[in-house]
């Protein structure tokens, strides 16, 4: 599954794979799921996105200063990656990340995007821990966001509600806008 959005992003969202009724039937990360519903209402309401749905790839949504991407590329088994399919394709995750500018943030959903991307880093698992809203600045500059992954069970159980969400988006736009500033 290739990338979504823009080309020279300010920020990076690093999700777990394609789902099986989602991106995997429509192409697009995050289309036609529910994961994707939270995702894009949030995009369109921070302006990184043109509308606040993705329905399909025909649908018109454009991205703004924003790329999505997945830790795995291709429709895990029982929708969860296993290690050896995220180390199949950290050689993807890493060369994105090296085509990145310099400032750009790297929002992580979930704990296996955040060590898909420390892996894409050649970092330790416990060089950065994972929790929500947690911040780690990485060897080459660029800062690393942790949010829960915007899934159904998560939304859900009101492990991740629209208002955390928010707050970690709130936080990134800050971050980008200050660094626009200098």
């Amino acid at each position: 599954m290739p990338p979504f959005g823009d080309p020279d992003p300010d920020l990076l969202i690093v999700g777990l794979a394609p789902g099986l009724h989602g991106a995997n039937a429509t192409g697009r990360p995050f289309t036609g799921d529910f994961a994707g519903i939270l995702l894009y209402n949030t995009l369109f309401k921070f302006g990184f996105s043109n509308i606040d749905t993705s329905v399909s790839r025909s649908d018109g949504l454009q991205l703004k200063g924003c790329r999505i991407t997945n830790a795995v590329k291709c429709l895990p088994p029982r929708n969860k990656p296993a290690p050896d399919e995220i180390t199949m394709c950290n050689h993807y995750l890493r060369n994105e990340i090296l085509g990145l500018g310099p400032d750009a943030v790297i929002l992580a959903l979930g704990t296996i995007a955040h060590n898909a991307v420390l892996k894409a880093q050649q970092l330790t698992l416990q060089s950065c821990k994972f929790a929500h809203g947690a911040e780690h600045v990485l060897p080459d500059g660029r800062l690393l966001i942790d949010s829960y992954h915007c899934s159904r069970y998560n939304t859900q159980t009101r492990r991740l509600t629209e208002a955390m969400f928010s707050a970690v988006f709130k936080r990134i736009c800050k971050l980008i806008n200050n660094r626009d500033e200098h």
